[in-house]
């Protein structure tokens, strides 16, 4: 894989800021685990609250994860500034695209059970327009 070049120098603290700042992520288990320029890697223990009838975790909390792991792997690649959305239908100079795999490991082997690919989108965060003030009162 290419070498990514982070735009922001605090890019670690930044998506590890970013991750910690979702409460889903902590409701479903799932964890940090690494993180490095375009890369993130998540960790999830099996839970059976979060599987479907036939003991498989359900893929709708695999996708929360994928999601997540594309997200904070776009956001490192990202200016100081920003903040991240996944695109459902945008056209931009500021999107990006990701892949996320998701494994299971049982008994020592190690599984592919999903992919994804993700477009997300830089959110810069614009400083505020300055109040205005209010218009005169005609008298």
């Amino acid at each position: 894989m290419a070498a990514f070049e982070p735009r922001n120098p605090d890019y670690r603290a930044a998506a590890a800021r970013l991750f910690d700042g979702q409460p889903a992520m902590r409701t479903l288990g799932i964890s940090l685990v690494r993180l490095a320029p375009g890369e993130a890697e998540l960790a999830m223990d099996y839970s059976p609250g979060f599987s479907q009838q036939n003991g498989f975790v359900h893929a709708g909390i695999v996708t929360a994860g994928l999601d997540n792991a594309c997200g904070v792997a776009a956001f490192t690649l990202m200016p100081r500034d920003a903040d991240i959305l996944t695109v459902v239908v945008k056209t931009g100079r500021t999107l990006t695209f990701c892949e996320a795999k998701a494994f299971a490991e049982r008994d020592g082997a190690t599984t592919l059970v999903a992919t994804m690919t993700g477009t997300l989108m830089a959110l810069l965060r614009h400083a505020p327009a300055p109040a205005q003030a209010p218009a005169a009162s005609p008298t």
